[in-house]
């Protein structure tokens, strides 16, 4: 029988349970002179200790009771890092969406895979990716931005002015922009930036019902911009939701709210659910759906003349 305190016992069952060994609350009873109540308190304590130690570190273990082995076994689990597969996920839709030059995207896939894979899946994850990473083609305007995401993004969360830069897409112009941004959203190949424009004359002749939703400007298609000190106030029933706001918007493509009606005859309605997530089926009948959906912009027209005779409008 072993003397050595609740200290010294508890201890001595969590290096056990850290090497590996079962821990059975009878034999650790005889061997320290107690009860097996006393055991139990000492593997609640050593439990206590891993969740706070995942709290604060992002390291989860877990004590847990093998009834193959009558006894309780370390069972690590690290909830802070990704799956292999995850990280596969990952790697194949960054590379699929295009949205990097080949100089910011290679850094971060390499980055990923060191951070969040077990070296033994290094090599096997590399050459899962090889052959897209070999093809990858970069978007047109191969501007580096990246590191300016995180700015605009507490730019956004602050409330603060941007003063823009912007290069418009027609005409190439550049044009100067005190703006309220709102949020900050990808989609087909490019990070959108939505933002309201800033002390807008009240007489301007771009003033109209549009000013009721953010205009979207291309993130990569900023030349320059500078987050000021001013602040702007948005009442919290005013606030945006870009995630609404993501649900009505196709092809970035800002404009009023509407709401339009279709005839799909196509044989995947899911595609056309996924791709208009307000979308609702109304009727169907002989394998044709009625469908209506709320959406913002002219974005929508783009889609539904894509799909050509599978779509007509009610």
């Amino acid at each position: 029988m072993i003397n050595s305190g609740k200290n010294g016992r508890v201890l001595s069952i969590y290096t056990k349970l850290c090497e590996g060994s079962i821990i059975n609350k009878k034999e650790e009873a005889t061997r320290y002179g107690v009860n097996d109540r006393s055991i139990q308190r000492d593997i609640e304590d050593i439990r206590t200790f891993f969740e706070q130690r995942f709290l604060e570190e992002g390291i989860s273990n877990e004590v847990v009771f093998d009834k193959s082995v009558n006894g309780y076994r370390l069972e690590r689990v690290n909830r802070a890092k990704l799956s292999n597969s995850e990280v596969l996920a990952i790697c194949k839709i960054m590379l699929e969406s295009r949205a990097f030059t080949r100089q910011e995207l290679m850094p971060m896939l390499d980055k990923l895979l060191e951070c969040c894979l077990p070296k033994n899946a290094h090599r096997s994850m590399t050459e899962l990716i090889a052959n897209e990473k070999f093809h990858y083609v970069e978007p047109q305007h191969k501007t580096v931005f990246g590191n300016i995401l995180w700015d605009i993004g507490m730019a956004v969360k602050e409330n603060r002015i941007l003063q823009v830069d912007y290069q418009r897409v027609k005409g190439k112009a550049v044009v100067h922009r005190r703006l309220q941004p709102v949020a900050i959203l990808f989609s087909e190949y490019y990070f959108y930036l939505a933002a309201f424009i800033d002390n807008k004359p009240a007489d301007s002749a771009a003033t109209g019902k549009q000013d009721l939703y953010p205009t979207i400007y291309r993130i990569d298609r900023m030349i320059d911009f500078q987050v000021l000190e001013e602040r702007f106030v948005i009442p919290y029933k005013d606030r945006f939701e870009e995630g609404e706001f993501r649900k009505r918007v196709q092809f970035m493509y800002g404009g009023d709210l509407q709401q339009i009606k279709f005839r799909f005859k196509g044989e995947s309605v899911e595609a056309v659910l996924d791709r208009l997530p307000t979308a609702k089926i109304m009727d169907e009948t002989d394998g044709v759906y009625t469908i209506s959906a709320e959406v913002f912009g002219k974005g929508i027209d783009m889609w539904l003349r894509s799909q050509g005779d599978l779509v007509e409008l009610c």
